[in-house]
C-alpha cells in the first residue's frame, strides 16, 4: 500500500472517530431528556458520568491528529482536514460537557417539567439537537451548503432562546417564591443556546476544510 493510500485510510479513519463521537453526545443529549420526561434520577446520574467517556475519545482522536502531523507532515487541502478535525472534537467535547451541565441542574429542579415555566423549551431542545447533528453531517460529508445552512439557523435558537426568558419573567410574576427554578431553567436554555454555538462552529470548521477561510479570515 503506497504512503498516500495509508494517509487517506488514516483520514478517513479520523472521520469516521468524528462521527462515532458525535453519536456519543447526541444519545447523552436524547437521552437527558427522555430521563427527564420518564422522571429516572439514576439514568440523568450516568449521563452526567458519561462525560468522562466522551473526553477520553476526544484525547484519542487529538493522539490521533497529532501523529499524522508528526508522521505524514500534511500540507494544502490534507492539513486543513487534521487541523479542521482537531478544532471540530473540542466543539464536540464542549457539546457533552454541557449536557453534563443540565443533567446536574435538572436533578437539582427535581425533574420539574421544563415546559412548566416556558413553552420555548422544548421546541429550543428539538432545534438544538437537529442543529448539532445536521453541522456533524455536514463536516463528515464535506458538505459547505449544509454547513452555510446551519451556521443561518443559529438565529432560531437565539430567538427562542430570547422567548424563553420572556416566559420566564411572566413564570415569576405569578410565582414569585420559584426564583431559584427559574434560574436553572435560564441556564438550561444558555447550555442548549451553547451547544448550538458549537454546531455553528462545527460548521465553520467544514467550510474552512474547504477553502482554508474561518468567518472572513483567511488561516490556511
Amino acid at each position: 500500500m503506497s504512503p498516500r493510500i495509508t494517509f487517506e485510510h488514516e483520514l478517513e479513519e479520523l472521520k469516521e472517530n468524528v462521527a462515532e463521537m458525535s453519536l456519543q453526545v447526541e444519545k447523552t443529549y436524547k437521552g437527558l431528556f427522555r430521563a427527564l420526561e420518564e422522571k429516572d434520577a439514576d439514568r440523568i446520574r450516568k449521563i452526567m458520568e458519561m462525560d468522562r467517556a466522551i473526553s477520553d475519545v476526544e484525547r484519542n482522536i487529538e493522539s490521533r491528529c497529532l501523529s499524522i502531523l508528526t508522521r505524514q507532515q500534511p500540507v494544502a487541502r490534507d492539513l486543513r482536514i487534521v487541523t479542521a478535525v482537531l478544532k471540530v472534537v473540542t466543539d464536540i467535547e464542549r457539546a457533552g460537557d454541557h449536557v453534563a451541565d443540565m443533567a446536574e441542574l435538572m436533578l437539582r429542579l427535581n425533574m420539574n417539567d421544563l415546559t412548566t415555566y416556558s413553552a420555548h423549551v422544548n421546541p429550543m431542545i428539538e432545534e438544538t439537537l437537529e442543529m448539532f447533528r445536521d453541522a456533524v453531517k455536514a463536516f463528515i460529508n464535506r458538505d459547505r451548503a449544509s454547513a452555510a445552512e446551519v451556521i443561518d439557523r443559529d438565529d432560531v435558537v437565539d430567538n427562542l432562546f430570547s422567548s424563553v426568558k420572556e416566559d420566564l419573567i411572566e413564570y415569576l410574576k405569578k410565582e414569585t417564591k420559584n426564583a431559584d427554578e427559574c434560574i436553572d431553567v435560564l441556564m438550561i436554555a444558555k447550555y442548549l443556546e451553547k451547544i448550538a454555538d458549537h454546531a455553528v462552529n462545527i460548521g465553520e470548521w467544514e467550510l474552512f476544510q474547504e477553502t482554508g477561510d474561518i468567518g472572513k479570515s483567511r488561516l490556511l
